[in-house]
């Protein structure tokens, strides 16, 4: 279970345990990403780096143990299609428009080569196709890897056939600036796809995706993953609200609504100063949300702090042995904690993410 699916399981926990109205929204905001640019380097190529495969494919049967519903299982590995890879990284950097100018050179760079060899670029070829291309740099995609397991089981409780494939892809980009013996920045990612049909044995057979295109889906997909490890990115996150339990706390969710976070902050703030225990934490917990909502996200982090501190206390986290709780015997303080880490993350990234973004005067 991830973390977003224990983060709903245990708002779903408090509400229950509690008969406490939370009010459900979205935020949102921009993380740095791993590498920062300098402002100068604006025109970009995205070249492909790969070496040419004959076959296009590396595939190496694998038989793995069933369990019970199982009736077959396969797993392949494959070599990833290079162009389709390349012009997809090209696409989605070009789509963030962090860059002034993307440039594509899709055509396999290695293609003369006789025999095998290293493939990163030397510091001479480099620096040419940087002054061929009239760029500043290149993103050069070094090779795509991508493990596939197909099952199909019988799901004996629906009578139906149920096949997946399920294809975690390993993309390797290095970034290469002229007069540089070595690359920048090696970026080796990963992240996982998924297919899957149901019905009669005949149909998820014919129905289910074929080989070749698990390697095209994939190969796309693959040009998509680089880039937030490479760029600024966008992440939607969830927040919740309690809005029940007294008038304030009422009237505090109806000013969120319409964005009054101010006025909402003022009676949470009242509340906190008056109450003890769940109510007190509740608040805490509201109050950091309507400071991150403003991107106050120092203010917002040490209310959160406050409301973990104040959940430590309602779940009596120090009085409990541990050992044998699951996440969800602990509903308000683990909530808060992972509260507590998204907005640290956000806090950490936040020079990071103002030196990335110079470029365009800090508006983001």
């Amino acid at each position: 279970m991830t973390k977003y699916a224990y983060y709903l399981l245990l708002c779903c926990s408090v509400l229950l345990s509690g008969c406490q109205t939370m009010e459900p929204l979205s935020i949102d905001y921009m993380l740095p990403a791993e590498i920062s640019f300098p402002e100068s380097l604006r025109r970009v190529a995205i070249v492909n780096n790969m070496p040419e495969i004959p076959d296009n494919e590396l595939i190496i049967p694998k038989e793995d143990k069933k369990d019970e519903t199982e009736i077959a299982r396969k797993m392949n590995y494959y070599n990833g299609n290079a162009a389709i890879a390349t012009e997809a990284l090209a696409e989605a950097i070009a789509n963030e428009n962090y860059f002034n100018e993307v440039v594509i050179c899709d055509s396999v760079l290695r293609a003369k080569d006789i025999t095998p060899r290293e493939s990163t670029l030397t510091e001479e070829e480099a620096s040419q196709l940087i002054q061929d291309l009239d760029v500043d740099f290149l993103v050069a995609l070094e090779n795509v890897q991508i493990r596939s397991t197909r099952k199909i089981s019988f799901m004996r409780d629906w009578d139906v056939f149920y096949g997946t494939v399920d294809a975690k892809v390993y993309p390797t980009v290095k970034v290469y600036l002229p007069n540089r013996k070595t690359p920048m920045v090696t970026i080796s990612a990963n992240d996982s796809i998924f297919w899957d049909e149901a019905g009669n044995e005949p149909y998820v057979q014919t129905h289910l995706i074929s080989d070749k295109e698990v390697i095209r889906q994939a190969s796309e997909f693959a040009g998509s993953i680089p880039v937030k490890h490479l760029l600024p990115y966008w992440k939607t996150a969830n927040r919740y609200l309690f809005s029940g339990g007294s008038a304030n706390m009422r009237d505090a969710a109806v000013y969120a609504k319409e964005n009054k976070w101010d006025k909402a902050i003022e009676l949470w703030k009242q509340t906190y100063d008056t109450q003890k225990g769940k109510k007190k934490m509740q608040a805490a917990y509201n109050i950091a949300v309507g400071y991150e909502m403003q991107d106050s996200i120092i203010v917002a982090t040490d209310w959160a702090l406050k409301a973990q501190a104040e959940a430590r206390k309602v779940d009596k986290v120090d009085e409990r042995d541990l050992s044998h709780l699951e996440r969800v015997d602990l509903p308000n303080y683990v909530l808060t904690t992972l509260y507590v880490a998204e907005l640290q993350e956000r806090r950490d990234g936040l020079s990071r993410l103002k030196m990335q973004m110079q470029r365009f005067s800090d508006d983001f």
